[in-house]
């Protein structure tokens, strides 16, 4: 029997996100901004909500290319705000397109996305020691230092917990608890 943190349950999906991705370093700049537009679209929803609708918002958002997200004009918002796979809320679509162009604007500044988001973390993942049980942050002193800089930046969708919850699924962050096959990361 292998061993899991409890949130991820058994749902497949779930459980192959937890065993696969969650808590592995990222360093694709174009897979970070997708688990930054995926966790922003997650506000006041469940993950697994989001996690069933990815590939609808690969789809519809062109795989995450902030090139041509930072482009979308009305018809495509409208487009967007019609489509039924993905969380059709004005705001959350609106504010994507607005991520896209800031992301743009950090990767022209500091070469890349992945330069200028992981020196929240100094370049390495923090590794906290989690129990089965164990209370676990919401948010930290380093994502609220990411979200006030993104903030700053012209993001939206970015609240610390947002931000935690990001650094969570991109390894930035290790908060599988101890004992946790998939900790070995």
């Amino acid at each position: 029997m292998v061993t899991r943190c409890s949130w991820c349950g058994d749902d497949p999906l779930y459980v192959a996100y937890h065993d696969e991705e969650w808590g592995v370093p990222l360093h694709d700049d174009r897979r970070l901004f997708e688990m930054l537009i995926l966790e922003g679209a997650q506000a006041g929803l469940s993950w697994i909500t989001i996690l069933r609708k990815r590939e609808a918002y690969r789809k519809a958002f062109d795989n995450f290319d902030a090139r041509k997200i930072a482009g979308y004009r009305a018809p495509k918002l409208l487009a967007l705000m019609n489509d039924a796979g993905i969380v059709r809320n004005r705001l959350k679509i609106e504010g994507t397109v607005k991520n896209a162009n800031a992301f743009l604007a950090v990767q022209k500044e500091c070469g890349s996305f992945d330069t200028f988001i992981w020196q929240f973390v100094g370049g390495a993942p923090i590794v906290n020691q989690l129990r089965a049980g164990d209370r676990i942050a919401a948010t930290t002193p380093e994502s609220d230092a990411m979200s006030k800089a993104l903030k700053k930046r012209g993001f939206t969708f970015v609240g610390s917990t947002i931000c935690y919850a990001f650094m969570q699924a991109t390894g930035m962050v290790n908060d599988h608890v101890v004992g946790c096959a998939a900790r070995r990361r």
